[in-house]
């Protein structure tokens, strides 16, 4: 179906070729035989005179975003490293032809590291029709544009498929880099290791696109440390071109389908604005949120929904007490996100219409780490009881490169890091309706994977607080090793992989609805899905018993 479209698109270049208003290039010809070519030779007979057009850059990083209402909006964004002319997309069905032409927006940020000025073009798509297919091209003057394809989300109750992980980095061939000692284990040849990515990435991080398009979601969640753009900072790399490297990288996918993101600790740039998520902020135009109208925290939380289910993407640093970003920034929405997330939390389990509540966000309430960065009692402490309240059904996390399931938990043990209660300790079926279910999902593609840092018992540490001592550029930890009741499912083998859910609304006559969830690991540039856990999720319907 892909390939379809796109050949479709692509076999329409007299359409294309219009849009942005994109010049059409003189016609090519050839120059005579024995006519003195390049640097003096003698031109080949097909050798065209008509120069590339040096001076505008092609469309590079297109990626996709749901607008505020799903069905009806979506965004098309792409970035370029220059200021262009008359950006714009062009789209309509398959059948109709892409007639219709929406200007984009340009919005840009310097970067204080390398100085360069970073320009992302955002055109917002409205009045689409629900579970609709739509074809578009996006262009500016000049250049040739680039195509794609979408599905808007359905209305109502209804059967979709979602997937999810984090911690992806972007894997970059442009030059090898010895990363210093201290950062990882020597290799063979005495050297400290060798990586083909600058950005903290590996073959996978690549590979995992492969995979996404091999389930084909109708979008996918990004549960933080999306390029690791920060950490490319730290070595003296270069923060514009990671984050280049990372949307071009996964244009593949992201220009057939959103890749809905959550902001992490390594969206934190130093100097990029006061929460240093300036970069961040620019590339990607989210749902609306009352955090759109303050342009320190414009995207950093917001919601969607798909179907009967409602999507909430948080900003862990806003409360986790680990210091783990370029800056330490917990607390600078002086609880406004909380006020919004309770807000939105209480809407979404009052409302007929929705029946699942799931959460995205980075640092993680369970985790079974023996020395990575663990659970964070500020996380539990801010969200756990509005979760509780509220009965969220599924919260998808990262931060530890690992994969790990919970039980679903509600309450918490009187203890000093508040540790989650099982409420049922069935592992292939949950029932959600009486606990929240947690997924730690950070094997996207990061070569700092800890599935063989776990503990072998059932326990796990918790962040609760900082003390006066640095550790590098952070300060250390104090831990709580807890108890671990909430375990249920840890992959100790696999190095990467991702999660698929398939949402079933199912009937009304039976009021309960269902949310298979498969992790996979995969193999490979054609993502090869092999299935390492699975669980049933399932909850009364929202209209059940009303």
């Amino acid at each position: 179906m892909t390939l379809a479209r796109r050949s479709v698109l692509r076999g329409s270049a007299a359409t294309a070729g219009a849009v942005a208003g994109a010049a059409a290039p003189a016609p090519a010809t050839a120059a005579p035989t024995g006519e003195a070519g390049p640097h003096g030779r003698p031109a080949a007979p097909l050798l065209q005179r008509q120069p590339h057009r040096l001076g505008t850059p092609a469309v590079s990083g297109v990626h996709l975003q749901f607008g505020t209402d799903p069905a009806t909006q979506m965004t098309v964004s792409w970035i370029s490293p220059q200021s262009v002319r008359r950006p714009q997309v062009r789209y309509g069905s398959p059948d109709g032809g892409t007639g219709t032409v929406v200007d984009a927006e340009t919005v840009t940020y310097r970067d204080a590291l390398s100085k360069e000025e970073v320009y992302v073009h955002h055109a917002r798509l409205t009045g689409l029709r629900p579970d609709t297919v739509y074809l578009y091209s996006a262009g500016h003057a000049g250049t040739v544009p680039d195509t794609g394809s979408f599905t808007t989300a359905p209305r109502g109750r209804t059967a979709f498929t979602f997937t999810s992980f984090g911690d992806q980095g972007a894997p970059n061939l442009r030059r090898d880099v010895h990363w210093p000692e201290g950062s990882g284990t020597p290799s063979p040849s005495g050297r400290f290791p060798l990586y083909t990515s600058s950005q903290a990435g590996t073959a996978a991080s690549a590979d995992i696109v492969a995979a996404i398009e091999r389930v084909g979601p109708l979008f996918n969640l990004i549960n933080g440390d999306l390029c690791y753009a920060s950490a490319a900072g730290v070595f003296h790399e270069n923060r514009v071109a990671t984050w280049a490297d990372w949307f071009i990288g996964n244009s593949r996918s992201t220009r057939l389908r959103p890749w809905m993101p959550c902001v992490g600790n390594a969206e934190n740039e130093a100097g990029n604005g006061p929460l240093g998520t300036a970069g961040y902020q620019a590339y990607y135009a989210l749902p609306a949120s009352d955090a759109s109208s303050d342009p320190e925290t414009r995207g950093l939380w917001y919601a969607f929904t798909v179907g009967a289910v409602r999507f909430l993407s948080l900003a862990n640093d806003d409360v986790a007490i680990q210091d783990t970003g370029d800056t330490y920034v917990r607390g600078y929405s002086a609880g406004a996100q909380r006020r919004w997330l309770e807000r939105e939390l209480r809407a979404a389990r009052h409302s007929r219409e929705i029946d699942w509540i799931v959460v995205c966000m980075h640092h993680p309430m369970i985790s079974s780490s023996r020395s990575g960065s663990g659970s964070d009692l500020g996380v539990r402490a801010a969200w756990g009881p509005l979760f509780d309240t509220y009965g969220v059904d599924l919260v998808l996390g990262g931060h530890e490169h690992y994969y790990e399931r919970s039980l679903p938990v509600r309450g918490t043990l009187p203890n000093d890091a508040r540790t989650p209660v099982p409420a049922q300790t069935r592992t292939d079926v949950a029932d959600t309706g009486r606990g929240t279910v947690h997924l730690t999902i950070g094997g996207g593609g990061n070569f700092a994977t800890t599935q063989d840092d776990l503990f072998q018992e059932a326990k796990g540490r918790v962040v609760v607080d900082l003390t006066t001592e640095q550790e590098g550029r952070h300060r250390k930890p104090v831990w709580f090793t807890e108890d671990a009741p909430w375990r249920a499912f840890q992959d100790r083998e696999h190095t990467h992989g991702f999660a698929a859910f398939d949402v079933d609304p199912g009937d009304a006559r039976e009021g309960r609805t269902r949310m298979r969830v498969t992790y996979y690991t995969f193999d490979g540039p054609h993502g090869e899905l092999t299935p390492v856990d699975g669980v049933t999720l399932e909850r009364p319907r929202g209209d059940a018993h009303r």
